[in-house]
């Protein structure tokens, strides 16, 4: 009995004393929470507007960009400045950003490095226009919104509608749409180049600074954007997967001439839908455009494109029975 009671003392004592011993440590501070200077809070709040901060790349897209050699604040206050000018082509990177609100023409400044080591200031609202991303997507997406482009695109379609025209009423050449092969990729192709202008046209409508971030970082993923654009990338890509099937379908199905012919009149078929979809879409009017199209389009092929029946005999393709255009076989 005694004993026990010495070892239930000495038990107690030593669970005393590990408890004594004890001490808290101070919870160790997180590797992610850093402390950020003024100067880079700063820097992540304009990202998150404006979507381009320091080190950001640009391109010189126009003839020439102007920058100013003195601090922003002397051209400000009518101080005597000088400027000197960066070619088409050269390599800008951001290395200072300055808000200056008694700017009355603009307070936001922006301080660029060149390619010959040279630094110097300009307005955000005069850089931004005369600029690129330095990106090959960007640049893409700057291409195409040239109004320039637009209007060149726009000639070049009529003039080609109107020769395919004229070649299908004299030799009743294959046209998508109009006189098509039995296959439905092309008019796929359309309906998908239709429907990505149109939702192209809306994100800008509705959600610009979601298209303007995409703009400034680009990417081909559609599983790292958001929704919106992750939809657009999946129609980007269904275009290419659905033009390669087309390209195929019409190459088996066609003469090599015919088939050329043919893949000239899909491409402007497809630039004519671009054109309409993406500038009638700015004024509302292409969501009911794009309803019509699509039922013209499925219903032109499904009753007038559609191969229904095979010859008998050589097993040609027949769009109605009848005398076989091939072998001259009757089938009923």
């Amino acid at each position: 009995m005694k004993q026990l009671i010495y070892r239930l003392l000495l038990m107690m004592m030593a669970i005393g004393m590990m408890t004594s011993c004890y001490h808290k440590q101070a919870p160790k501070k997180n590797e992610a929470f850093v402390d950020l200077s003024e100067r880079q809070l700063d820097s992540i709040s304009f990202s998150s507007t404006h979507h381009y901060t320091n080190k950001y790349n640009f391109v010189v897209k126009e003839d020439s960009l102007t920058l100013l050699r003195q601090q922003p604040e002397e051209l400000v206050n009518d101080l005597p400045t000088d400027s000197f000018c960066v070619k088409k082509g050269k390599l800008l990177v951001v290395s200072d950003i300055r808000i200056l609100p008694q700017d009355t023409i603009d307070s936001v400044w922006v301080q660029l490095g060149t390619e010959d080591a040279q630094i110097g200031w300009i307005h955000e609202s005069r850089m931004l226009p005369n600029v690129v991303p330095d990106d090959p997507i960007s640049q893409f997406i700057s291409t195409f919104s040239d109004i320039h482009l637009i209007i060149f695109l726009i000639i070049i379609v009529i003039i080609s509608m109107i020769y395919l025209v004229r070649k299908w009423v004299n030799n009743k050449a294959k046209i998508v749409h109009v006189n098509d092969i039995d296959s439905f990729y092309p008019t796929l192709l359309c309906l998908i180049v239709a429907s990505s202008a149109t939702f192209y046209a809306s994100i800008q409508v509705f959600a610009p600074d979601v298209w303007r971030h995409f703009y400034y970082h680009p990417t081909l993923n559609p599983f790292s954007v958001p929704f919106l654009l992750s939809i657009f990338l999946i129609s980007v890509w269904s275009m290419l997967i659905v033009g390669l099937a087309a390209v195929d379908d019409v190459r088996h199905q066609l003469p090599l001439g015919e088939a050329v012919l043919y893949l000239a009149g899909l491409a402007g078929v497809c630039a004519t839908d671009y054109i309409i979809f993406s500038i009638s879409t700015l004024y509302f009017v292409g969501y009911i455009l794009l309803i019509l199209y699509f039922y013209y389009a499925l219903r032109k092929y499904y009753h007038h494109h559609r191969v229904e029946y095979i010859c008998g005999k050589c097993g040609a393709h027949l769009y109605k029975k009848g005398k076989c255009p091939y072998c001259g076989t009757i089938n009923e």
